[in-house]
């Protein structure tokens, strides 16, 4: 027990060591995990002998539940509203004609059986979430054309659709479905998917709403929303993927008590996931089997870079006269990952093939990261992809930017100066707002016309940074079209529970008043109570 724990802690301070050292050499840090994985399986320098799929399976899967939860977490719906078609199109239409097109490439070029050439076509038909993310966040790729946003909506929500391929090839291949059958498989996978989706999502955000939870509480009632969202649709023959991915993307883009704390632990517990997963998968694999699967991965790795994606993407995107640059940027970061790998590791478990399947999926996993991921910066750059004015940390709903703001309680007496004394008659220290008013255990948002009464308490905001209990803050930011530019605060129409606190303009932080007039790009700091 003692050596297998600290065997753990090594692998673990090893994946983050590699980490840095894949971030200085410009490679995915997510294929160095995969590499370590080799390094100590059965044929790598350890020899620790793993190749158990069954528990390899169960451990990915629940992996994934987590990693595609915190997927649609992240997700900006409005970053990526101006591209929602275009990436749901590409994650669903997209997922088939992929899985179609390789499938006819294995079977007339490779001279596999069209069921098995469908099975691999179904498992690789989707790009992976954690590598593109992964990738556009360590390389802070700024994306013109709301790229970013198609690109993270595409790759968090193919893997349900690729999926339910799988699961449906292997029916078939098995001969436990008929064309009945597969046609309730279709409409269960997605309608049950959906509904239990949305149907969770609107529940927890009603109870985390109105239950107080204690310390870190709500975070474990999140981990516990995540996975009935995967397991009660999947129990009723739905797509348990679809489900959490739902739930996550409708979590991520609501006002939540305690968001940051969420995004803080689901931030960390996705990173020891995603170094799980890879390093599963490596060690899981057989290196020495690599050759034998070599040259067919390699055919169908390069037919799906340069001919299969390509097509896909220019096919789907043309009707909305899409930029050449960021179609061929779009398809170029159609990565391949964990969940095609995975995917494989179940059709090994529930089929007979006369093609090693896993072994071939994880070699042109391999090819896909080193290649497509490595060259994705370059890429963009030289399609004059990269928006020097952009931020692609915008494009997840994670705001965790400090705020130079502080919060000070103050309790009202009797003899308060301010007590029986309405907001806009207070004289107040330059630059300071009172956010919030608790009165009675109540939380008020207040106004110019509030009247401070005796026991109030007053939570006063002033530049710098903390956090009091009550005060959770989001922000807005002014796109260059908003209907706010130049109108006054006080002439906008805000929510009776909201009050803007703080504005980022440029690097100048402004504490507003009623007369301060919004611009284009101003960053809008809210207080929601």
């Amino acid at each position: 027990m003692t050596l297998f724990l600290l065997l753990v802690a090594f692998i673990i301070i090893a994946c983050i060591a590699l980490n840095k050292l894949s971030n200085k050499l410009g490679i995915p840090m997510l294929l160095a995990f995969i590499l370590l994985g080799m390094t100590f399986g059965s044929d790598g320098l350890f020899r620790i002998q793993f190749d158990n799929y069954e528990f390899a399976e169960q451990i990915c899967s629940i992996a994934l539940i987590f990693i595609m939860f915190y997927g649609g977490f992240g997700t900006s719906w409005k970053a990526a509203k101006p591209v929602a078609a275009k990436s749901i199109i590409l994650s669903t239409i997209g997922v088939f004609f992929t899985a179609g097109l390789t499938c006819v490439f294995c079977h007339y070029f490779l001279n596999i059986d069209w069921l098995e050439s469908l099975l691999l076509g179904s498992v690789i038909s989707s790009t992976d979430a954690a590598s593109v993310f992964s990738i556009l966040r360590s390389k802070r790729l700024n994306l013109k054309y709301n790229t970013a946003s198609l690109l993270e909506i595409e790759s968090g929500s193919n893997d349900p659709c690729s999926y339910m391929l799988t699961i449906i090839t292997i029916a078939i291949m098995n001969n436990t479905a008929n064309s009945g059958q597969i046609a309730y498989m279709f409409f269960s996978q997605i309608v049950f998917g959906l509904i239990f989706g949305v149907l969770i999502a609107i529940l927890t955000i009603i109870l985390m709403k109105h239950l107080n939870f204690e310390a870190g509480f709500d975070t474990i009632f999140v981990i516990a929303i995540a996975l009935f969202a995967y397991a009660a649709p999947t129990e009723l023959g739905g797509n348990g993927y679809l489900s959490v991915y739902i739930v996550g993307i409708i979590l991520g883009n609501s006002n939540l008590k305690a968001k940051k704390n969420l995004v803080h632990f689901f931030d960390t517990i996705t990173g020891l996931m995603q170094m799980l997963v890879f390093f599963l998968l490596g060690l899981l694999s057989f290196p020495s089997k690599l050759p034998s699967v070599f040259l067919q991965a390699l055919a169908i790795s390069v037919f799906l870079t340069f001919v299969g994606r390509p097509i896909v993407v220019s096919l789907l995107l043309a009707p909305f006269k899409s930029n050449i640059s960021q179609i061929i940027v779009t398809s170029w970061a159609g990565l391949r990952g964990a969940a095609s790998i995975v995917f494989a590791i179940i059709a090994t478990l529930s089929v007979d093939t006369s093609n090693d399947i896993f072994h071939t999926i994880f070699c042109i996993v391999l090819f896909s990261i080193l290649l497509q991921g490595s060259l994705l910066p370059y890429i963009s750059k030289t399609c004059g992809m990269i928006d020097d004015t952009g931020d692609v940390m915008k494009t997840f709903t994670d705001y965790t930017d400090e705020v130079p703001v502080q919060f000070i309680q103050s309790r009202i007496t009797s003899n308060h100066p301010w007590c029986n004394n309405r907001l806009n008659s207070v004289l107040m220290p330059p630059d300071t707002i009172i956010a919030l008013v608790v009165r009675d255990g109540k939380k008020l948002t207040p106004n110019g016309d509030s009247k401070l009464k005796d026991g109030d308490n007053v939570i006063i905001c002033a530049p710098s940074s903390a956090k009091i209990e009550g005060v959770s803050l989001s922000e807005k930011i002014i796109a260059n079209d908003d209907t706010y530019i130049g109108m006054t605060l006080s002439e906008i129409d805000i929510p009776k529970n909201e009050l803007i606190i703080m504005i980022q303009r440029a690097n100048e932080v402004i504490i507003p008043t009623g007369n301060t007039v919004i611009e284009a790009n101003d960053i809008l700091v809210i207080n929601n109570t």
